[in-house]
């Protein structure tokens, strides 16, 4: 997927991809709810966003009901490049499940759920 973004001249990398998947599912959510949807901890997450922000891909903002939080909503840009990156996720997906039984991918999926359960 980095290589599609690199021929597009998208200027972004896998980990601000997965911040923007978030973002475009629900936008306007916290750094902290960021956090826990990646994966990241809090000084990656900041990093990311530093960078997403320079770019011009999203805002931050202070929170009406609790100062102590940051918003992060999309910028027009951002959201102008929504469907490209998709896209470019959906033809990652097929390629890398080219040849993959349906039923392999089913029980690969009931296995990596359990690892995921047992590492809560």
């Amino acid at each position: 997927m980095q290589k599609k973004f690199n021929t597009a001249d998208l200027n972004l990398t896998i980990e601000q991809w997965s911040v923007l998947y978030h973002l475009w599912k629900e936008d306007g959510i916290s750094q902290q709810d960021l956090c826990q949807a990646t994966f990241r901890d809090k000084p990656s997450m900041t990093r990311l966003v530093d960078n997403l922000e320079k770019a011009g891909l999203v805002k931050r903002s202070a929170s009406k009901t609790d100062r102590r939080k940051n918003l992060i909503t999309l910028t027009e840009k951002a959201k102008a490049i929504q469907d490209t990156c998709h896209g470019f996720a959906s033809e990652t997906v097929d390629e890398a499940l080219a040849g993959v039984r349906d039923a392999d991918i089913e029980v690969c999926k009931v296995v990596l759920k359990q690892v995921y359960e047992n590492l809560k």
